[in-house]
């Protein structure tokens, strides 16, 4: 642990001091919310943010991880999966907490339309770049698309990378979204 913050906008502050490689991050917090922070953290590219909450409710849900949040805990997961999951997203990968799960999936799965981008942001995407979004929005680690695809999972990193800066999301949660919006 490198540091504390008491608030939304010390968080950043600290974020930008410290550059710590992960973020735990609460929802409701003095002066800038969490997920106003997060927004920032990532949009800067500081840290991932695994947000940890008390919380469990869908707007803050989706908030942070539009704001891009690579995972969403909530405080009253067990010491050992805390553990599990900064170790999770510290390897580059999402977590989503088992009791929110459901409803994500709910909400993207609705028949209700979604809003969702224009598909010809795919167009930007090598052919290897779409089986990798493909897989992220399968929710397959960068090891497992390695298995699957043949590749180092060195380079699945970079792919994912790409895809990311050529798609302009922070995270690979939002990449999995945008791959199941768009069908891919």
């Amino acid at each position: 642990m490198v540091g504390e913050a008491g608030d939304g906008e010390e968080a950043v502050r600290l974020a930008r001091a410290l550059r710590p490689d992960l973020v735990l991050m609460d929802v409701q917090m003095p002066r800038l919310d969490g997920v106003s922070a997060t927004r920032q953290v990532v949009g800067e590219g500081l840290a991932d943010v695994l947000v940890l909450t008390t919380f469990d409710l869908d707007a803050y849900v989706f908030g942070a991880l539009r704001a891009g949040a690579a995972g969403f805990l909530l405080k009253n997961t067990e010491a050992r999966d805390l553990v599990e999951a900064v170790r999770t997203v510290a390897r580059g990968e999402g977590l989503i907490a088992p009791a929110v799960t459901r409803r994500l999936l709910a909400e993207f799965a609705s028949p209700t339309p979604v809003p969702s981008r224009d598909p010809a942001v795919l167009d930007a995407l090598t052919p290897r770049e779409r089986e990798v979004l493909s897989c992220l929005g399968e929710g397959l680690s960068n090891a497992e698309i390695a298995i699957r695809l043949r590749m180092a999972e060195a380079t699945v990193k970079t792919h994912v990378s790409r895809l990311l800066g050529k798609l302009e999301l922070r995270s690979r949660l939002q990449a999995a979204v945008l791959a199941q919006e768009l069908g891919v």
